[in-house]
């Protein structure tokens, strides 16, 4: 089963839900900010997509500039973080098995899935 960490609010997130919608994949939406991601599971999504949490950080969200940037923090902090503030992780994250991918822009998607 596909899934995608989503935000409905974002417009490159939904551009990559209507990519799955219109090539008729069959998917699970994860609405991460109303469900939020535990540290344990955001470690493994992190896994699946071979980042590091530094990777998958939005810098230009004000919480990020006005509290994170320019400090060093471990890769567990970092974690712990992101799943404090889930502002601050990039969007949309598709996993299909054991990989993910941030779709960023959805024309990832097409190799990704097929």
């Amino acid at each position: 089963m596909i899934e995608i960490y989503h935000n409905p609010r974002c417009r490159k997130s939904r551009a990559g839900l209507q990519y799955l919608r219109d090539n008729d994949y069959q998917f699970r939406v994860i609405e991460y900010l109303k469900e939020p991601l535990d540290s344990n599971s955001f470690g493994k999504l992190l896994r699946k997509l071979g980042k590091r949490p530094t990777e998958m950080i939005r810098t230009n969200e004000s919480i990020f500039k006005s509290n994170y940037k320019g400090k060093e923090f471990s890769d567990d902090q970092w974690i712990k973080i992101m799943v404090e503030n889930p502002k601050l992780i990039k969007r949309p994250i598709v996993v299909k098995d054991d990989e993910a991918i941030w779709a960023d822009p959805s024309d990832l998607l097409m190799s990704f899935l097929d």
